[in-house]
């Protein structure tokens, strides 16, 4: 998908969460297995492919936050599950935003046994593109734990952001549990090309890319552009 015509043709800012996984994939970022279905019995197809537990979320360019408005059911078991989330999902909807436009749903693989992280990116008045990191939960909405660069980063300058954060003992291991830092690494180098190659993007974040002891999934992602 191309950025730059984005808004004069959809004359909207905010992407959908599956426009968005889109772009990702242009710049090779990891994402948990995901299919856009119109319907319950598409869902169950797609379900029956991937494997169960899956995760399934309303597509609109009206929802932003999906949690708000009831739009995500997660840790689906099993084919009955999933028609009821279905159609559970779409009464909440309909009765929390009435007005919003539904392209659609999307079932995804469920991600466990990970450790949650941020990564982000956002324009600044006076330096442009910057990428952000940091871990999920508490640590950015509490405490902050965040770090910044402006873009572009190469390698070493990612480990750095991932070092100086605060939380940076529980990512490299700890009580027997081991998580692939240089996973998240590369993938920071990545969003920085993206961030770099698109600057009409006024903020993005991959919320959360769930690190794994051998590489890294993005199981969430927003752009918002220009």
């Amino acid at each position: 998908m191309g950025l730059s015509n984005f808004y004069k043709k959809n004359k909207r800012k905010n992407l959908t969460e599956y426009e968005s996984r889109q772009v990702l994939e242009k710049y090779e970022i990891p994402l948990a297995k995901a299919e856009l279905v119109k319907n319950p019995e598409q869902a169950v197809k797609f379900a029956k492919k991937i494997g169960y537990p899956v995760v399934l979320k309303i597509v609109s360019p009206d929802v932003i936050h999906k949690t708000d408005v009831g739009g995500i059911i997660v840790g689906i078991k099993n084919e009955v599950e999933l028609k009821d989330s279905y159609e559970k999902i779409l009464k909440n909807v309909k009765k929390k935003a009435p007005r919003a436009k539904i392209h659609g749903m999307l079932v995804q693989k469920m991600v466990d046994n990970g450790l949650e992280v941020i990564v982000g990116g956002k324009k600044d008045v006076q330096f442009g593109e910057t990428v952000m990191f940091g871990l999920g939960g508490i640590f950015v909405e509490v405490f902050g734990d965040v770090s910044f660069r402006v873009v572009p980063i190469g390698k070493n300058e990612a480990r750095d952001m991932i070092e100086e954060i605060k939380g940076y003992k529980i990512l490299r291991g700890y009580r027997g549990k081991n998580y692939d830092v240089n996973a998240v690494a590369d993938m920071l180098v990545k969003v920085s090309k993206l961030l770099e190659k698109n600057d009409e993007i006024a903020e993005m974040d991959i919320n959360p890319l769930i690190v794994l002891p051998r590489g890294a999934v993005a199981v969430d992602a927003r752009i918002v552009v220009e």
